[in-house]
């Protein structure tokens, strides 16, 4: 539909509007006077709907809102907690078999550049648009609709597949501390089996973070701080062991393919990994708007920086301490390697037990951040009707999104029924959905620079299109590693058969929420999601 319409219908249609009530006709200032000017807004990109269309409301929709209770040190425990996770202790032995621990850091160190420059894209358009689901934010912002709904999809579905990946992991981890979960094998997924008491360890600490969360924020972040404390000082604990009593000789090789070319492919199976791995420091921006007052918005950006800083060090200081420890090709093949690696070199079982502390801290701390920013996605996306509006609900009591809460702690309990033989495909299937999110942001940015130059930003990124264009073709170039078909990194036909899965899903919730989606004009959308900014 067109915003436009003939003389005579523009007649009928105002005589149909109660008295006094405020139109989107000349009574109102145009909107290049608003604070979002007509050049952000073709009509190409965002399809303005009148509100003198039959079954539209002229009544403007309430904007639910959620409790402001985050402060300067829940914010960086949210990020920094989410992004170290559990992965470097389930999967150094794919790391070190495709690149050695030379090769692994080194992509990481490479990963931890590519999120510097996309979180430097974060820094400048979080607290230009500090609001919940900030990536469905800046899209709409800058493309509309359709574009906000594929990056916010894609987004989610990346956060949730982190949460699936702990939830599998956490049955993997306990039963190094306790082998007699091993028992009542149920099924086989690969070469894997999913024993019955990993699935109940899986589906219980999916339903203690839902409650969680569900209970409200200010209890969730409670938690995200006191359990970051601890996975710093155990991980500073065991690196400083690892290093101080381990010998370089161990490192060699430090590549694991004799040959240049080799070396290079397994870097880059590693790097694409890096965003998977990396990813943390965006859920920043989803909880944006729940920051408690006197929290100033201008400071989420550094928040952002000094998260991905510290989770670099922290991943390449760990590969560094459980290479120097024992010959790393001992532990290609070992379930658990960097405990392994502890417990064989320094025939401890204390400070093996002391890395899986610190996994299991860090297991629940990315759990609990990307569940919650996966969340916040889900609800912005239903608060601004792209999707069923239902995903916008408000507890009234606890002010958290309900059915987007147990929406997510549904898909995370079926996910973890394929146990652990699908453990590399949520690392892919994460690590591509995040990547594609990332190119929108550092496109979004790219696109306000152009058609919003004077919106407020409380922090403008230096060179920030080359910054933005750099980051958008590195995260370009991680998508296109895992689909071109000669890529060393593509994706296996599990993966595509998740990404499928995920894409058809996507096809239904757009197709199933568009009755909603042509209920309200765009301009009550704009201020759903934008919240008049």
């Amino acid at each position: 539909r067109h915003s436009t319409r003939s003389d005579s219908r523009s007649g009928e249609s105002d005589r149909r509007r109660r008295p006094g009530r405020r139109t989107s006709h000349a009574a109102d200032p145009p909107l290049s006077h608003r604070r979002y000017p007509l050049t952000a807004w073709p009509p190409e990109n965002l399809n303005f709907l009148s509100t003198s269309e039959p079954g539209m409301s002229n009544d403007p929709l309430p904007r639910p809102r959620l409790k402001k209770t985050i402060g300067g040190l829940g914010f960086l425990s949210l990020a920094f907690g989410s992004m170290i996770g559990v992965g470097w202790i389930t999967a150094l032995g794919d790391w070190f078999q495709h690149a050695g621990p030379g090769g692994t850091m080194l992509a990481f160190a490479a990963g931890g550049l590519l999120m510097i420059l996309i979180g430097s894209c974060y820094a400048e358009l979080t607290p230009m648009l500090p609001v919940t689901g900030g990536e469905v934010a800046y899209a709409y912002r800058a493309f509309g609709t359709g574009k906000a709904f594929l990056v916010g999809w894609f987004l989610a579905f990346g956060y949730l597949a982190v949460s699936a990946f702990e939830a599998v992991s956490i049955g993997m981890v306990l039963a190094y501390l306790f082998p007699q979960l091993d028992v009542w094998p149920l099924y086989e997924i690969g070469d894997w089996t999913v024993y019955g008491p990993h699935l109940a360890l899986a589906f219980l600490f999916t339903g203690l973070i839902t409650t969680v969360n569900f209970l409200g924020v200010g209890l969730a972040m409670r938690l995200q701080v006191i359990l970051t404390g601890l996975l710093v000082v155990c991980a500073l604990l065991f690196v400083a062991a690892g290093i101080g009593q381990g010998s370089p000789q161990n490192l060699v090789p430090h590549f694991a393919d004799g040959s240049l070319a080799g070396t290079w492919k397994g870097i880059l199976v590693v790097f694409v990994m890096a965003p998977f791995m990396f990813v943390g420091f965006d859920t920043i921006p989803q909880a944006a708007e729940e920051r408690a007052p006197g929290q100033p918005a201008a400071r989420l950006g550094l928040y952002i920086i000094l998260a991905i800083i510290g989770s670099t060090v922290f991943y390449v200081l760990v590969v560094l301490a459980a290479g120097m420890v024992t010959p790393w090709q001992s532990l290609i093949e070992e379930k658990l390697p960097t405990a392994t690696a502890f417990r064989s070199a320094f025939s401890s079982p204390a400070l093996a037990n002391l890395v899986l502390c610190a996994g299991v801290i860090g297991l629940l701390t990315s759990w609990n951040g990307f569940f919650l920013a996966g969340t916040r996605v889900l609800f912005s996306l239903g608060r601004a009707r792209i999707i069923d509006s239902r995903f916008g609900d408000v507890h009234p009591r606890y002010g958290t999104p309900v059915q987007a809460t147990l929406f997510s702690g549904l898909i995370t309990a079926l996910a973890a029924c394929l146990g652990r033989g699908a453990l590399l495909a949520f690392i892919n299937v994460g690590s591509f959905c995040i990547s594609v999110a990332f190119v929108g942001v550092a496109l979004s940015l790219l696109r306000l620079r152009v058609i919003a130059p004077e919106m407020e930003r409380p922090y403008r990124l230096p060179a920030g299109k080359l910054v933005a264009a750099c980051a958008a073709v590195g995260s370009s170039l991680v998508v296109l590693a895992m689909v071109v078909p000669a890529s060393p990194a593509v994706l296996r036909p599990i993966e595509w058969a998740i990404l499928a899965g995920l894409c058809v899903c996507g096809i239904i919730f757009w197709s199933v929420g568009r009755p909603q989606r042509e209920t309200i004009p765009e301009e009550d959308r704009a201020r759903l999601i934008l919240d008049d900014r």
